[in-house]
């Protein structure tokens, strides 16, 4: 199995805000770390034009936020590895994280894989995120204050983030693709007594068109077969998201829906292994709230190893 020097203490699988936070609060524990990325160290906020929504920091790109945190963890000595991870093995006091082509071993383990936003998939989508197109509203919202904009989605995320734009934005077109929304039916009936909320029911986004941002949307009603343009300057995407928990389900506990089955403690269902961010069961997915994770989790970790 080799000697101790090639031992972390704690294994954190996921390089987003979450991760990162964990390796800084392992590091400054003085626990050996290491974070294991399999794409970008950053994660989902990489993408976000500003960020103004984090305690202390008044304004910061995405990229320049993520890449602060990578800075601070490795300089307290935490190591970086970008492979992807495909399981972990449990060892008795060892749990062995396996990618591709190495193994490593670790006292324990930090879950921060993140999700993903589920994506409409139409023209433009990909080219225009971060110039119009956005998957969090409460992120990006504050930039489309007095314009036109569309939210698109059905459920309670989408109605929650349609009644936070009708806030700043001038008009709110809340597109879904059924006749009636998912969603929690009191925040339904709040947005029909906003007069700069419209629902557009029974309709698909079929393009998104812009040269260098978004400009207008080209719609499908599903009802009549009619396409027809909607001139907006944003379009928030609110259509679910997927978590990146697969390679652990026979590991930890997934809810329905592949979340992480783990509580503000941020314990799983396996000793030793904990989770942290967007990937576990929780209310709140923001930055802060993952910060607040790593942290958690990290503590956690030096509080296991030491029993």
């Amino acid at each position: 199995m080799g000697n101790t020097e090639n031992i972390y203490d704690i294994g954190i699988i996921g390089g987003g805000t979450a991760g990162m936070t964990a390796a800084i609060y392992g590091q400054r524990a003085g626990k050996k770390t290491v974070i294991i990325e399999g794409s970008t160290f950053g994660g989902q906020i990489t993408s976000s034009p500003n960020v103004e929504n984090y305690p202390g920091i008044a304004s910061v790109s995405g990229s320049e936020f993520s890449m602060n945190l990578l800075d601070q963890a490795t300089k307290l000595g935490a190591e970086t590895v970008m492979e992807e991870v495909t399981g972990i093995r449990d060892e008795g006091k060892l749990k062995v994280i396996e990618t591709a082509g190495k193994e490593y071993q670790c006292r324990s383990v930090i879950l921060a894989t993140g999700v993903t936003h589920r994506h409409l998939g139409v023209p433009n989508e990909e080219r225009l995120t971060g110039a119009g197109v956005s998957y969090c509203a409460t992120c990006d919202g504050m930039f489309f204050r007095g314009r036109d904009v569309a939210v698109v989605g059905g459920g309670s995320t989408a109605l929650q983030d349609a009644e936070f734009l009708s806030n700043y934005c001038r008009k709110v077109y809340l597109i879904h693709r059924r006749d009636e929304f998912r969603g929690e039916d009191s925040i339904v009936k709040r947005l029909e007594g906003k007069e700069n909320v419209e629902f557009v029911l029974s309709t698909t986004v079929k393009e998104i068109i812009g040269k260098t941002s978004v400009e207008r949307l080209i719609l499908n009603n599903k009802k009549t077969g009619k396409e027809y343009k909607l001139e907006v300057s944003g379009v928030f995407i609110a259509v679910g998201q997927i978590p990146r928990n697969e390679a652990f389900e026979d590991v930890v506990k997934l809810d329905g829906s592949g979340f992480i089955l783990a509580a503000e403690d941020c314990v799983t269902s396996h000793p030793g292994i904990f989770a942290a961010g967007d990937c576990r069961t929780k209310e709140v997915r923001q930055l802060t709230t993952a910060a607040a994770d790593g942290a958690v989790a990290a503590l956690a970790a030096c509080k296991y190893i030491a029993e």
